[in-house]
């Protein structure tokens, strides 16, 4: 290679784990321990000597002192949008920043004394389970100083309000609930308790997300992507995609200020998007390697650590005063309803992808993806299920039957485990996220974070995907272990697979972008407790450096 077309950028001093389909069939081959990249993609890998001879005069070269580097984590389903807006504007709440109930109130207290007048108070990642208490509107009135308070569970399915919050929005003991939510009530006065229910819970959380404008994401996004940097984290699919978020992507990737790859999957909740990418004629793959149009998603089913998610059998556990009884969750679609959007969707060229999580949920959302592929049958269509947790044996053959790829909530095994044994049994772990039995099966299955409603740090979820076990140390459903390679690769290859892009990222090889993290130490070659405490030391996007500490 000319000195004119040196690589601009070579790491050298390496271990590669190239996570390409063939790496483990040759286990006496040398992993590469160098790569150099140029415009932006990967033009050689192979040993120092090899990728320091096509050094020129401009090219920067990166000692990585023996680390193991992997391609750059691709996080197949998260929501940067709101996240960074909640980063921006309103109070985390969540475990181990907050450690109580009485934390919580403080907290509120402390904003709201001082605020002025009618000045919405909005928390969020409070987690009733780990913290063993539900504030009711009684105490968030106490702690508003008749102010509105809005604070979202950690899964962004349910909300407490108090009065002033009830009143601002038009609602009181005789409200009835609204379509595909309840407003729960004290079971012996009937009186409004404060915790909302999915779309009740849509009736509070959309008059404060209709106050944020293009510009407030536009600045808000790239502060979020500098931590996701700092994870390793080079793509993200951002599930429920609304079209304020999809107006300020384009202006940061025009504005060359889009840091990661970001794959938008528009919102269904949002009426009249996805109609207008169908009568546009706007396709999934529409955009380019930066900022591309993945898919279309619908929300049907809701969350187990909130007690909302649709099973067939009823929530164990002591139930929240006012909950329904028996309680096996509920919907937020009519079936005939989300069979129409997704047809329409999937004859339109857009890659439907349906929210499932409970048994009775996933085979809800599999109910509507065979609509799709009898309006219009496709061999390789990687229709998705969005969480995909509760896999019964007869919904993972029915999932391979159909060709359906599952986009696994990974991270809610560390973060929300402790919820589901609570809520479920610890029986039912065997088959939440049963990654063993899915790759056995033939199924990919890549992982996510849901962040914000989970840490993004990806490798939380690797390592409960290797030992199985949550954050307190439980175990979560032991036979469905899998090994470190397959757990990254669920981050890695099979993130970019989903989004139809592993033809370009996912793995290192020439003519493949350059995007990698460089970590601490070698997850491959470790006790599983160590992958917990993992690290990224550079992380490359691009061919850029966006993140480095060595």
């Amino acid at each position: 290679m000319s000195a004119r077309l040196a690589p601009e950028l070579i790491l050298r001093n390496g271990r590669f784990a190239t996570m390409t389909p063939g790496e483990d069939a040759d286990p006496g081959r040398p992993p590469p321990t160098a790569l150099a990249a140029f415009g932006g993609r990967i033009v050689a890998l192979g040993r120092d000597d090899e990728i320091d001879a096509l050094r020129g005069p401009g090219t920067e070269v990166v000692d990585l002192g023996g680390r193991r580097a992997i391609p750059g984590i691709v996080d197949s389903h998260c929501h940067p949008d709101s996240h960074a807006i909640m980063l921006a504007k309103q109070h985390d709440l969540g475990w181990p920043g907050v450690r109580s109930l009485d934390d919580c109130l403080a907290i509120i207290d402390r904003a709201t004394r001082e605020s002025p007048a009618d000045t919405w108070f909005v928390g969020y990642r409070y987690d009733d389970v780990k913290l063993g208490a539900v504030p009711t509107r009684a105490m968030l009135d106490r702690a508003g100083n008749d102010r509105p308070v809005l604070v979202q569970r950690t899964d962004s399915h349910i909300a407490y309000v108090n009065s002033r919050a009830l009143e601002i929005a038009g609602i009181d003991d005789d409200t009835s609930d609204p379509p595909f939510g309840r407003i729960d009530r004290d079971p012996e006065t009937g009186a409004i308790t404060g915790l909302m229910r999915e779309t009740a819970a849509h009736i509070f959380r959309n008059r404060i997300v209709a106050e944020n404008t293009v510009e407030d994401y536009v600045a808000a996004l790239p502060k979020l992507f500098e931590r996701f940097a700092v994870l390793g984290i080079t793509s993200v699919h951002n599930s429920l995609t609304g079209s304020k978020p999809i107006a300020a992507y384009q202006r940061l990737a025009a504005e060359g200020r889009l840091v990661p790859r970001v794959g938008i999957i528009a919102n269904g909740f949002e009426d009249g998007l996805i109609e207008a990418l169908v009568a546009a004629g706007i396709r999934s793959g529409f955009g380019d390697e930066r900022l591309r149009l993945i898919g279309v998603e619908w929300c049907p089913d809701c969350s187990t650590s909130g007690r909302t998610a649709a099973y067939y059998e009823p929530y164990l556990g002591a139930p929240i005063p006012g909950e329904p009884q028996p309680n096996t969750g509920m919907l937020l679609y009519d079936a005939d309803d989300l069979e129409a959007r997704a047809v329409a969707a999937h004859l339109a060229g857009l890659t439907v992808m349906i929210e499932g999580i409970g048994d009775r949920g996933i085979d809800f959302a599999l109910d509507a993806i065979a609509a799709c592929l009898a309006a219009r049958p496709a061999e390789d269509h990687r229709i998705r299920i969005e969480h995909c947790c509760h896999v019964t044996p007869p919904i993972r053959e029915r999932m391979r039957r159909l060709g359906v790829v599952s986009s696994s909530a990974t991270a809610f095994m560390h973060d929300l485990g402790d919820a589901y044994i609570a809520h479920r049994g610890a029986e039912a772990m065997e088959r939440m996220w049963p990654h063993r039995d899915l790759i056995d099966a033939g199924i990919p299955a890549a992982g996510h974070s849901d962040a914000p409603v989970c840490d993004p740090n990806p490798w939380r979820a690797i390592w409960s995907m290797v030992a199985r076990r949550t954050d307190s140390g439980r175990p979560i459903g032991p036979s469905q272990k899998i090994t470190v390679r397959e757990a990254v690769a669920a981050y890695t290859r099979l993130g970019a697979y989903l989004g139809r892009e592993e033809g370009i990222k996912g793995s290192l090889a020439p003519g493949l972008l350059a995007d990698v993290a460089v970590l601490d130490r070698d997850v491959f070659a470790i006790p599983d407790d160590e992958i917990l405490g993992t690290e990224t030391l550079l992380t490359v996007i691009g061919g850029k450096i966006a993140h480095r500490r060595i």
